[in-house]
């Protein structure tokens, strides 16, 4: 029996209401690090090129690497508004992670380009709008076997996409829910603000969305504590730091401790 790929172990976690755990990977595209990475401590990766000089291309020798290992390697878009975009990410990662999304019919849209792969034009827009596929095996070609694997989620970033929420959330294919706090406290009028009482109190919406919908739910952190006090508001995607940081903390500490004999 084939091993399952690790973008089916990462939705069958997500599904059975497990709490998952992963990091952002933003500088660090060389396969062998993945040696390095500790059993069982990661359940998955999100690569973006959001905010680096970097291309998504870059990281594919780390989603392989991380293949071997059974951890889904998810990519973040560079754009929030192209299906053609989405749909390039997920033909090579175990699926995509959309910045800033907040507008339904858009998400709809974003939500296709992955689960729905390769259906375009009007055979795709009769599926969106009414349910209506081209035939019964093209229904289970698609969502049984090229996109069966594939995980899409929206973040969650400002005011406006969790009064959406229910509404996004209702969108098949969404897997998960990922906030990135430092649009939401910008966008709250509270810049990074990770303390603040108003964002613990959105976090606690976005988390509470999802279970309605036994949607999984998360916020970045890169504080320890933090992210255990989303963890204890009920948040089961759990993203915790990123190559950099993890590399700072860990030299500081290192090197912190030696400096002191």
């Amino acid at each position: 029996m084939p091993t399952p790929k690790p973008g089916r172990l990462l939705k069958d976690k997500l599904q059975q209401g497990d709490t998952v755990y992963g990091t952002l990977i933003q500088h660090a595209v060389t396969p062998a690090m993945v040696d390095f990475l500790p059993e069982g401590a990661l359940d998955f990766v999100i690569v973006t090129a959001e905010h680096n000089a970097l291309d998504i291309a870059d990281f594919l020798p780390l989603r392989y690497a991380l293949a071997a290992k059974g951890i889904a390697c998810l990519a973040r878009t560079h754009s929030r508004s192209s299906p053609d975009d989405v749909a390039k990410v997920c033909d090579s990662f175990d699926g995509v992670v959309i910045p800033y999304v907040e507008d339904v019919e858009l998400c709809k849209r974003l939500a296709a380009a992955a689960i729905y792969r390769p259906l375009k034009g009007e055979a795709l827009e009769r599926v969106i709008t009414e349910g209506k596929w081209p035939s019964e095996k093209t229904r289970q070609y698609v969502t049984g076997e090229k996109c069966a694997d594939t995980l899409f989620i929206p973040m969650i970033e400002s005011v406006k996409g969790v009064e959406n929420l229910d509404a996004i959330c209702a969108i098949p294919g969404v897997d998960a829910l990922f906030v990135g706090p430092n649009d939401m406290t910008t966008n709250m009028g509270i810049p990074n603000e990770y303390d603040h009482p108003d964002l613990i109190a959105m976090l606690q919406k976005v988390i509470d969305a999802g279970d309605r919908r036994h949607i999984a739910a998360g916020c970045w952190f890169g504080k320890l504590e933090q992210a255990q006090r989303t963890i204890r508001q009920g948040a089961r995607l759990v993203v915790f730091s990123n190559d950099a940081v993890l590399l700072q903390s860990a030299i500081a500490s290192a090197f912190g401790e030696l400096k002191k004999a």
